[in-house]
């Protein structure tokens, strides 16, 4: 895979793909709550990744240390398991291709956890695309109604997750510069998965006489599992490795619009006061990327 992302064209093939991944997340979520509890499906999720890494954790447990632990905690919990019951929770009321699009909001709230609490530095352009995704984000979350309605409520789940993948990648950045990103997430797992697994070993699942399509619904889980958590991050990983960090983030802009293709064929309403909401919410990205960019550019 390595020798691959030295080249151009296949730089372009992998972030194409990992948008297709990450923006098809969504869906297979919905798929799965066709069958189970909001709870099992993130815990099938999260316990699935945990057996994927399980061959390689004896191996890796030397890197654990006192320094590290707390940042590998916060991976696991707050980077991994709590999104994975928030995105699901969520999508019990709201629509999959409107997750997708809360989703973009992960870079801007990186951005704030990091100057607030990581000392990372700021300026106007900075502000001015915070402000404008949040202006966006408060669009689809309020959508013009007179007050807030459970779906409302239920947007805010999807908001509270992208704070905390913002929280995670400030704290990789800033004290696990020293691991690479799939050790990371294996770490991660580990702390994670045991608590998944005694959840699923005490839940009670539908019965297959009954819900004929829970084999189906299980193996849409377990996809999620294999290609939107640890292949995923295997190849983001990977990415960053050979490309300007600005080139891989760039995957922000892609995954709603996988979400929303998804959402349309699966017969969900997209309305043009919901794109107009996303567009305003990708152009404050924008922004604080091209922020970003010119403030790499005068480091080097």
């Amino acid at each position: 895979m390595e020798k691959f992302l030295e080249n151009k064209f296949w730089q372009w093939i992998a972030l194409f793909v990992l948008a297709l991944v990450w923006g098809s997340s969504f869906i297979l979520m919905k798929k799965g709550l066709a069958s189970f509890s909001s709870s099992q499906v993130a815990s099938i999720r999260i316990f699935a990744s945990f057996m994927v890494f399980s061959p390689f954790f004896l191996k890796n447990l030397k890197l654990i240390n006192r320094k590290n632990i707390k940042s590998l905690l916060i991976v696991g919990f707050i980077g991994s398991a709590v999104p994975a019951f928030l995105f699901t929770k969520a999508q019990t009321v709201i629509e999959s291709s409107l997750a997708g699009m809360l989703n973009s909001l992960t870079p801007m709230f990186a951005l704030i956890i990091g100057w607030f609490f990581y000392k990372s530095s700021i300026n106007i352009r900075k502000i001015t695309g915070m402000l404008l995704g949040l202006f966006g984000a408060v669009g689809l979350i309020y959508n013009g109604s007179n007050v807030f309605t459970s779906m409302d409520i239920h947007s805010l789940l999807v908001v509270l997750a992208t704070i905390c993948y913002g929280i995670t990648a400030n704290e990789i950045k800033a004290n696990l510069k020293e691991m690479d990103g799939a050790k990371i997430t294996m770490l991660g797992f580990l702390f994670t998965g045991p608590f998944a697994g005694i959840y699923l070993l005490f839940s009670k699942f539908p019965n297959a006489e009954v819900d004929k399509n829970i084999y189906t619904n299980l193996g849409f889980v377990l996809i999620l599992a294999l290609f939107g958590t640890v292949l995923a991050l295997i190849l983001f990983n990977n990415l960053i490795k050979y490309t300007p960090l600005l080139f891989s983030v760039s995957v922000t802009y892609l995954i709603p619009i996988i979400a929303i293709m998804w959402g349309v064929i699966d017969g969900e309403i997209i309305t043009l006061i919901h794109l107009l909401w996303m567009g305003i919410i990708l152009l404050g990205v924008f922004l604080i990327n091209k922020a970003e960019a010119g403030l790499e550019a005068k480091q080097s």
